[in-house]
């Protein structure tokens, strides 16, 4: 699964389980994956599909009752699978491999100030002086949008606003000048405008600063206009995986499918959201044939004996369904997602019209 683009980050059949209760969990089963040089990855799927999983394997941040059971992990001639004990991951966690988590929070101090904190990691990271932090934090906080930087320099995480924060954990995360940023859910506790921005941030900085980003989100409709390649995880497996084209305009397995056709803006104007029936199957139990079976409604019989292959749909993309096997009946993907290239550009020129409107875009988050 990959292209002619360097490949800085390999996974090979990776499986990770926890113990729980006395009970085995698996949470990650068999996936394999290529991290590309300074493109936009997107991870999506359902919460439990094992995204946040996935990529703690990749800073060695799996709970103490976890870990991999199967498979490696190599990045940059190092085998990040083989690393055990904290001091192992001193010189890639933060400082090559960074995390912005969904709750800022949660990763800044609340007794030290802002500018304080982004110091810290300058002169840990870098080697700086005092005064030299003290100068790029503020370029930081400048770049990551923060009006009046200098001003704000010795201000507490409290008096910033929840856009304001995420800001100051992106800028925490690039002052160790990482090659990789993994961005968990960052925007799910912002409303849309602010979403926005944040997401136009990352890519700006992205361009600016030269890091690969892996950005890990529950709905696809949030990285439909940055994302460079797509994986659909599903029950701890990637079930579709390509460019970011190819999976919204040529989708080809049914979780995909129910994935897109939950988006908000396809809703009609009265009508209902759509939603997927049923739940995903539990990882403590040993799972036959296709996760996804029980609640596909194009499910054939051999979907609940056997587990379908990685099937090769084009040279970069690929999806995991045995509707692709050449012997199974020919289906097309559901009506509200047909066309969808075409409704995302109306819908684009709609928002672009009600702007207008109201005399351009939103104001910043502060």
């Amino acid at each position: 699964m990959s292209d002619d683009a360097k490949s800085i980050l390999s996974v090979k059949d990776l499986s990770v389980g926890f113990k729980v209760r006395g009970r085995k969990l698996r949470a990650i089963r068999n996936v394999s994956l290529e991290l590309h040089d300074q493109e936009i990855l997107a991870i999506v799927g359902e919460s439990g599909s094992g995204k946040s999983v996935l990529t703690k394997t990749f800073t060695g941040m799996l709970e103490s009752n976890g870990g991999i059971t199967h498979g490696t992990i190599d990045y940059d001639g190092k085998r990040l699978s083989d690393l055990k004990k904290d001091k192992d991951w001193i010189g890639i966690r933060g400082k090559e491999i960074a995390t912005i988590f969904q709750d800022p929070m949660t990763s800044l101090d609340p007794i030290k100030t802002i500018g304080s904190q982004i110091s810290e990691v300058i002169i840990k990271h870098q080697g700086k002086s005092a005064k030299e932090a003290k100068k790029l934090a503020i370029d930081l906080m400048a770049r990551t949008g923060i009006p009046n930087a200098a001003d704000r320099y010795n201000e507490y995480p409290f008096e910033y606003s929840g856009g304001m924060r995420q800001r100051m954990v992106i800028a925490i995360a690039l002052a160790c000048r990482p090659k990789v940023l993994i961005c968990d859910e960052p925007t799910t506790a912002l409303d849309v405008t602010i979403q926005a921005q944040i997401l136009d941030l990352i890519k700006e900085l992205q361009k600016e600063y030269h890091f690969t980003t892996i950005f890990i989100t529950h709905d696809l409709g949030v990285v439909a206009s940055i994302a460079d390649r797509i994986a659909v995880m599903y029950s701890g497996q990637i079930i579709e995986y390509g460019k970011a084209d190819e999976i919204f305009y040529n989708p080809r397995h049914p979780y995909t499918w129910s994935l897109l056709s939950s988006l908000p803006q396809l809703a009609t104007r009265g009508g209902e959201l759509f939603s997927i029936p049923g739940t995903p199957p539990s990882l403590y139990k040993d799972i036959k044939g296709d996760a996804f079976a029980p609640r596909n409604p194009y499910a054939m019989k051999i979907d609940f004996e056997e587990e379908p292959p990685m099937f090769k749909v084009t040279e970069t993309h690929y999806a995991k369904t045995w509707l692709l096997d050449p012997r199974a009946p020919k289906v097309e993907k559901p009506s509200l997602i047909q066309n969808l290239h075409q409704r995302f550009l109306d819908m684009q020129a709609s928002d672009a019209a009600a702007k207008l409107e109201m005399g351009g875009g939103s104001d910043d988050d502060e």
